[in-house]
């Protein structure tokens, strides 16, 4: 795996800031003295999916905090739901973390602490505050009221702790089944905030852990283990999203019940990306449906997924940065996400061209036999990037979209008898159009001007089109795969009654590109390269299915293409 280490004075372009208000917090924190100046974050996944996009931003907030502040950052897993979980998801989040460029300081699972979380969920029950409670599912649901419907105390609220100690201690030896018995926090059943009607606390769910085994029968409920483990680890700041705001005076009440360090929780708003679903529940559903080939399927908003198609752990650092952090929900369009990669990129990635839907031509007053080695800039954004020889020869590859036999006005390509100018090479005319029996144009028979090599012609004739080729004698055969949004409409969770998200999934998210041709240059590719397509786009060369015999290259992000504009307002008006 490629990781790249990341310090805060890495900027890019992103333009300077003002603060934040979690940095504000921070800011006045530091001021009055609190903590000592002591920062200390954390990213607390839960284990049973892989990351996403918006993890990438929680990411990118905790550790980049905590590198602001000189602080520092654990990574924790709360594994706390052995039903959902898996030493898969822990891998892989670890594998994202340190992609995106970053190191925990700690690395810790709640269930480090299971024994710490029961003995102070006895201390509550000792304290009055926690009791064991034996209504059903359906019953707990009913008691517990409605929005505009205040709750009812459980018949077993008022059992002593005696009692309570007992039947909770029974659960954790194993006597009871699941679901029988729950641990309930002691606190207000007419609350307001639904939060607050005598939360569970522990559920009994006999299931194999995939770290304590069947050390446990009992886990604690995600609110309570979560303030506590925050505590335990002396977090400064809980940073969380923004739905989580209602969960707050349950994690303070569950602190200060407890006498324990006092974490502060901070919420900001998730991230919402046009164009796709963040809900790892839905994700899942894709991958165990097969909409796609996986978790890693470059169409998916994972991480995972994006490091396959071909995004950079800058391009998506600037991204998060640049999208900012605030109180407010909102959608992000997908154009931002798109454009840092096209940004970080053009700076970067070496310029190749490559024939993705081959028209053959013939240059017929070239000389047979003859090969021209020609020079070709890597970036023109890096001097230091040098150049490479490209080959020029009799027979070569165009792009079909590059010829039309009676192009529209505004069209600068390649038509009978019009002349383009050849990437890095010669005027080239065409002379005739060769046609099979179903009349598809299947070969060109050009000529090219040997006095224009460079691109300029000495009678000073201009040309105004610019086109890339391939030469066919040294052509590379290639797969490549056309990625496009996996859903069809910005947002995939807005559908009728009745209907599913994956209703608008984009039946074009993906072409395979099988008969590609590609340059010389392409002979030794190694998985991970990533390059520009002159005229075409970004390509990857896909990490699991490439091979030295059978190249494959997923298209990361396409560039803006002035002529396909052209055609869209050509079939609107």
């Amino acid at each position: 795996m490629n990781t790249e280490s990341y310090n805060e004075s890495e900027q890019g372009d992103v333009p300077a800031q003002s603060l934040n208000f979690i940095e504000q917090i921070i800011e006045e924190d530091n001021a009055t003295g609190k903590h000592d100046g002591r920062v200390q974050t954390r990213f607390p996944p839960e284990p049973n999916g892989y990351l996403h996009i918006g993890h990438a931003k929680s990411i990118c907030l905790n550790f980049g905090i905590a590198q602001q502040y000189n602080g520092k950052c654990n990574l924790r897993f709360d594994d706390t739901n052995p039903a959902k979980e898996d030493t898969e998801y822990v891998d892989s989040i670890m594998e994202d973390v340190q992609w995106l460029g970053f190191q925990w300081d700690n690395l810790h699972f709640a269930s480090d602490y299971f024994q710490q979380l029961y003995d102070h969920a006895e201390q509550l029950i000792r304290d009055g505050k926690a009791y064991v409670c034996s209504l059903s599912a359906e019953e707990t649901s009913t008691y517990r009221g409605g929005w505009n419907e205040e709750g009812k105390n459980s018949p077993y609220r008022d059992r002593s702790a005696d009692e309570n100690l007992d039947l909770f201690r029974r659960m954790k030896a194993g006597e009871f089944d699941d679901g029988e018995h729950t641990l309930r926090a002691k606190i207000d059943m007419a609350s307001p905030n639904m939060n607050m009607r005598d939360p569970p606390i522990y559920r009994i769910r006999k299931v194999h852990h995939h770290r304590t085994g069947d050390q446990w029968c009992i886990y604690p409920m995600y609110d309570y283990a979560h303030c506590v483990s925050d505590s335990i680890e002396s977090i400064t700041h809980s940073i969380c999203t923004l739905e989580f705001e209602h969960h707050r005076p349950l994690y303070d009440w569950f602190l200060e019940e407890l006498g324990i360090f006092l974490s502060r929780q901070i919420e900001f708003a998730r991230l919402n990306l046009s164009f796709t679903v963040m809900s790892k529940r839905k994700l899942l559903q894709l991958v165990q449906n097969e909409y796609v080939s996986g978790w890693n399927d470059p169409r998916m908003p994972t991480i995972s997924g994006l490091r396959r198609r071909g995004y950079s752990p800058r391009s998506i650092r600037n991204f998060c940065k640049r999208i900012g952090i605030t109180k407010t929900n909102s959608t992000i369009e997908m154009s931002w996400l798109e454009d840092s990669l096209r940004e970080d990129l053009n700076k970067v990635a070496e310029r190749r061209m490559a024939v993705l839907r081959p028209l053959k031509v013939v240059i017929e007053n070239f000389p047979e036999g003859q090969v021209e080695e020609l020079d070709a800039v890597n970036n023109p954004e890096d001097e230091s990037a040098g150049t490479r020889k490209v080959p020029f020869s009799r027979e070569i590859y165009i792009e079909q979209t590059d010829f039309m036999e009676d192009p529209p006005k505004k069209f600068f390509r390649l038509g009978p008898g019009r002349e383009v100018r050849l990437r890095y090479a010669y005027f080239l005319k065409c002379e005739d159009v060769i046609k099979d029996d179903d009349g598809n144009v299947v070969e060109l028979r050009c000529t090219y001007d040997p006095e224009t090599k460079g691109g300029k012609a000495p009678d000073g004739r201009k040309v105004r089109g610019t086109i890339h080729w391939v030469s066919a004698e040294h052509a590379v055969d290639a797969e490549v795969r056309l990625y496009d949004h996996l859903f069809q409409v910005p947002n995939p969770n807005d559908f009728p009654e009745g209907g599913h998200f994956t209703d608008h999934l984009n039946p074009n998210s993906l072409e395979v590109l099988t008969d590609c041709k590609l340059e010389r240059a392409f002979e030794s590719t190694e998985p991970g390269f990533t390059c520009q397509f002159e005229r075409t786009g970004y390509f990857h060369v896909d990490s699991l299915d490439s091979t030295s015999e059978h190249l494959v290259f997923n298209r990361a992000v396409t560039l803006r293409d002035s002529w396909a504009k052209i055609q869209k307002q050509i079939g609107q008006s």
